[in-house]
């Protein structure tokens, strides 16, 4: 029987590269998204090629949904191989300007997402004893930004959660952990964080933080086109990675997805660069 992975956030982006490219490689593809409206680019896609994908509705946000899918993959194949948490959404304002609502809605997709698709994946894997998780973090997951601090946070906790998995449940039950974390992904995924930013009353134009969103603004415009290394990637490249963390035979607790993005993390990362280290030292020191 071929592995199966199933991924989250798929209708655009990282999301649906990685759909594509694992179908081709071989791998039954069960790709996820909240609005089954936005499934159309992908269906003509599998329809062209003749992929062996099945698209199905998750919103990481909704419990009842997420576990529907988990069974419906669990009462066709009886195994889930991977899971690629790939859902999220990009967010750029400061803390101060940031109503409730959106501070929860930022931690809920790119953070408690993540938690309820492991859990609900999780059983299953551990009584097959075997199994990947694969969780698109973020450069943001290492390093804070300006104007990110709600996303940086959001990104720094599925970090936090991965790692602490690791510690204690890959080796009894063989189930991996990998951090996959990009810089800029030049895709829908940049366009819905601007669309985010731009308040509808104007705050960010305005106020003590104006001057200094605005360099920020025309910082991240500037970069793609006059730094030597860009740090933005398109979807398949990210994907690419995505698929190489999946074939290796010792996959990486993390990696970062481009030369950017690792000259971006170096200063925490140049003592352990793929986390192995660290998490076998906390075993050794906890258990």
């Amino acid at each position: 029987m071929k592995k199966n992975i199933l991924i989250t956030g798929t209708s655009t982006g990282v999301g649906f590269e990685s759909s594509i490219l694992f179908a081709q490689k071989g791998f039954k593809v069960y790709a996820t998204m909240r609005n089954l409206d936005k499934k159309n680019t992908l269906q003509e896609k599998i329809a062209e090629e003749n992929l062996d994908i099945e698209i199905l509705q998750i919103d990481v946000t909704d419990t009842t949904s997420i576990e529907a899918a988990v069974n419906t993959i669990i009462s066709k194949d009886g195994k889930i191989d991977i899971l690629l948490n790939n859902a999220g959404a990009g967010f750029a304002k400061t803390l101060e300007q940031s109503t409730e609502k959106e501070i929860d809605w930022v931690t809920n997709v790119n953070y408690t997402g993540v938690i309820r698709t492991t859990k609900a994946v999780l059983p299953f894997m551990r009584e097959a004893k075997a199994g990947h998780i694969i969780n698109v973090t973020s450069v943001g997951g290492l390093v804070g930004q300006p104007f990110n601090e709600l996303y940086c946070g959001a990104k720094f906790a599925v970090e936090g959660f991965t790692e602490a998995l690791a510690t204690y449940v890959s080796t009894p039950f063989g189930i991996n952990f990998s951090m996959v974390e990009p810089g800029g992904i030049a895709t829908e995924f940049m366009n819905n964080a601007i669309a985010k930013t731009a308040n509808e009353k104007g705050q960010m134009a305005t106020g003590d933080y104006a001057p200094i969103f605005q360099k920020y603004l025309e910082g991240a415009q500037n970069r793609a086109t006059k730094e030597e290394v860009s740090p933005y990637q398109t979807g398949k490249e990210v994907a690419d990675v995505i698929l190489q963390v999946a074939q290796s035979e010792n996959p990486p607790l993390r990696i970062r997805t481009s030369e950017w993005a690792e000259n971006m993390c170096n200063l925490k990362t140049q003592a352990d660069p793929d986390g192995t280290e660290l998490v076998n030292r906390i075993k050794k020191y906890f258990l």
